[in-house]
């Protein structure tokens, strides 16, 4: 059966009307529909390490990303809230250093929302099992060499350990208006909380993740608002944009954006 039919098959099983074109993305196919006359997401995952998005979801219950309305018996299609405020991260992030750091503010509220405690926590993977990339790219030398170094010192010693979102930034946050702030496609590892603002520094876009000053504005700011060591924190910055120019490397896409923010935190690191 191919997406296509797949869709159909859920359209009807969960009474949805379609409420738009299918989006396509390397690892999913995504459909807006109406459930009940509300915005929902359809969405069918076509990578296998995707599928603990749903059980992430479920467990965060709506605190601080959007809930699930339905799922299939394998996590393989989920039906989704769809946040449709008219607002959006990216675009105040380039109004501006004030909007910049706005943007950062409320990244750093939802980060607080998903990490916050509680009772138990579902089978993930430990997050240094993202990191295979970024040790083989470290035969490169150079800048991934000494990423995946500071990688291996992190993950050798974790700190205040949490569920982790694993891909937190501007395009992965949206307006849920008076739900406030909504986090959607978490990957879902267990880890150092410091990770999930790393990615932060590599985001929204080239020009202002390597414009002159950002990341030294960032850092502070981010250090001050969900309580993190800076030095930690440009450590876990270096690892993570170390390990997305690994992944570029993969993939045959440019890394260049991202091996200019390791270096620069790498070199602020040395500092």
């Amino acid at each position: 059966m191919d997406y296509q039919d797949r869709l159909a098959d859920y359209l009807g099983q969960w009474s949805l009307q379609a409420d738009g074109a299918p989006l396509h993305t390397h690892t999913a196919c995504l459909l807006p529909v109406l459930h009940g006359g509300q915005p929902a997401m359809l969405k069918l995952w076509t990578g296998d390490d995707e599928r603990r998005a749903g059980a992430v979801l479920r467990w965060w219950d709506g605190e601080g990303a959007v809930r699930v309305l339905a799922a299939s018996t394998n996590d393989d299609v989920l039906l989704l809230e769809r946040a449709i405020g008219s607002c959006s991260l990216a675009t105040l992030a380039r109004t501006g250093e004030a909007g910049d750091g706005a943007a950062t503010r409320i990244l750093c509220v939802v980060a607080a929302r998903l990490h916050a405690p509680r009772p138990s926590s579902p089978p993930l993977p430990p997050l240094s099992g993202c990191f295979a990339a970024l040790a083989a790219a470290a035969a490169h030398g150079g800048v991934f060499s000494a990423c995946h170094a500071v990688a291996q010192d992190l993950l050798a010693a974790p700190q205040d350990s949490v569920v982790l979102h694993g891909d937190l930034h501007h395009a992965n946050v949206f307006d849920g208006g008076a739900r406030g702030w909504l986090a959607i496609d978490p990957k879902g590892y267990i880890g150092e909380r410091g990770f999930d603002f790393a990615n932060i520094l590599c985001n929204p876009d080239a020009a202002l993740a390597t414009c002159p000053g950002r990341l030294e504005r960032q850092v502070a700011l981010i250090a001050h608002e969900a309580r993190l060591d800076p030095a930690r924190l440009l450590a876990w910055i270096a690892a993570w944009a170390g390990l997305s120019a690994a992944w570029h490397l993969e993939d045959g896409t440019p890394p260049e954006t991202a091996l200019a923010v390791a270096t620069t935190a790498l070199a602020a690191l040395r500092a």
